[in-house]
């Protein structure tokens, strides 16, 4: 092809661009703003968490069991949450998940309150971990019903925004009302009242047409999420990369510890750092929403998880709170960009049958990555120091990259990812 059709078709695909195509639909709309509600109440839960339990216990495998405590229903629950997103009413789920979250807020403050014992926030955590369970694969396929296939690429990246937006204000919010008032207590009714708000929203969205599979309940229509994943190679590097990326570089769950220990700095500025790979995965999320689909999207994805590594390395080293912050931010834009390809490329590829099944695996693999992540951080943090285990984590993603190149090869050739349509 020569220059000039090259740059003819270029122009073309700018033009006929909508960077708002997924949000001209009214219940996706309601759906977002639902998302950034119970995801800002969620984060400013986070904070305040964290926060208190170091407070309270000085322990940097405390903090690494509130990742642990989340995730384990996740992982136990993920065949059975799927099937039951394929099987029953997406809307209604979601709406249970989200009462029961709303619930577990409400009795983390009590808690809270009362000073009651670290066991008892535990047993909130697995209860959230449980909803959770059942949130992610319901919420997922639902979203993906209201929308046209063709909006499927934009739908991604404002997902990625919605959910950064809510992850840039909850914590700042989070940290900003424990300096405040003194208490976490507060935060967790604040999160309570997100979550019923989030309930409303979707409750208004309306009744979807849904192909539910009607298969008996076997082992086989259980696992047939892990069985499309398994047999779709593309799909599996894609999301093992993720798993494996945030597993060992992921540094949020120790943010407390270098907030107070190493940057010498407040519940505030935690908030801060909290926030800042988000506002940086905002910001691109928004960049990418505005930009035709990636051409080379194999190798974005692959050097956008070694820079990755790269600034949680200089993270873990530095001693000055306005470098981390920036990488952070740098952290979390770089993140944004590998999100949204495994998202679009999860769904573009997933059939409508098992959209629940698969979202529930693609969620566990999210789910370890994020809180096995926090507890990998905290024991090793233990057991070597918290700088060593975030330093030695940027190190072990950029090594994953390698290997993931090498293991999968075909990843390396990912084109436009609207050429590997189901």
């Amino acid at each position: 092809m020569s220059s000039s059709k090259r740059n003819l078709v270029s122009k073309t695909d700018v033009a006929s661009h909508d960077p708002f195509a997924a949000l001209r639909f009214r219940d996706y709309r309601l759906f977002t703003i639902g998302r950034v509600l119970l995801f800002t109440g969620s984060q400013m839960q986070t904070v305040a968490i964290g926060w208190e339990l170091y407070e309270r216990t000085n322990s940097a495998m405390v903090l690494g069991g509130v990742g642990l405590a989340q995730v384990l229903p996740m992982i136990i629950l993920t065949l059975i949450a799927g099937d039951v997103a394929d099987r029953r009413d997406r809307k209604h789920t979601v709406l249970l998940a989200v009462i029961l979250l709303v619930f577990c807020s409400l009795a983390l403050g009590v808690v809270s309150y009362s000073r009651g014992a670290v066991s008892l926030v535990y047993l909130c955590l697995l209860l959230t971990g449980v909803a959770r369970a059942f949130l992610k694969p319901a919420s997922d396929a639902l979203m993906w019903q209201l929308l046209p296939v063709s909006a499927y690429t934009n739908a991604a990246t404002w997902n990625s925004s919605s959910f950064q937006l809510a992850t840039v204000i909850g914590p700042a919010l989070g940290g900003l009302a424990i300096a405040v008032w003194n208490s976490a207590t507060g935060v967790y009714i604040l999160a309570a009242i997100a979550g019923l708000l989030c309930f409303v929203l979707l409750w208004k969205i309306k009744p979807q047409k849904s192909t539910f599979h009607k298969e008996p309940i076997s082992l086989q229509a259980l696992s047939a999420g892990a069985k499309f994943v398994w047999q779709n190679q593309l799909i599996l590097a894609a999301i093992s990369l993720d798993l494996f990326a945030v597993l060992f570089g992921g540094a949020t769950a120790l943010l407390p510890i270098f907030a107070k220990d190493i940057l010498r700095v407040g519940p505030v500025e935690l908030g801060y750092l909290q926030a800042a790979p988000s506002i940086g995965a905002l910001f691109m999320a928004l960049v990418l929403a505005h930009v035709p689909p990636l051409r080379q999207a194999g190798k974005v994805l692959l050097w956008s998880v070694v820079g990755f590594g790269v600034v949680t390395i200089i993270f873990g080293l530095s001693r000055w709170f306005w470098l981390s912050l920036l990488m952070l931010v740098l952290s979390g834009a770089l993140d944004s960009i590998s999100v949204v390809i495994r998202h679009t490329l999860v769904q573009i590829r997933t059939p409508e049958h098992l959209r629940g099944r698969v979202a529930a695996i693609n969620s566990v693999f999210i789910s370890a990555s994020n809180e096995l992540g926090g507890f990998e951080s905290g024991l090793v943090a233990a057991l070597f120091g918290t700088v060593a285990s975030v330093v030695g984590g940027g190190i072990g993603t950029i090594l994953v990259v390698i290997a993931t190149a090498m293991i999968w090869p075909e990843i390396r050739q990912l084109k436009t990812l609207e050429d590997y349509k189901e």
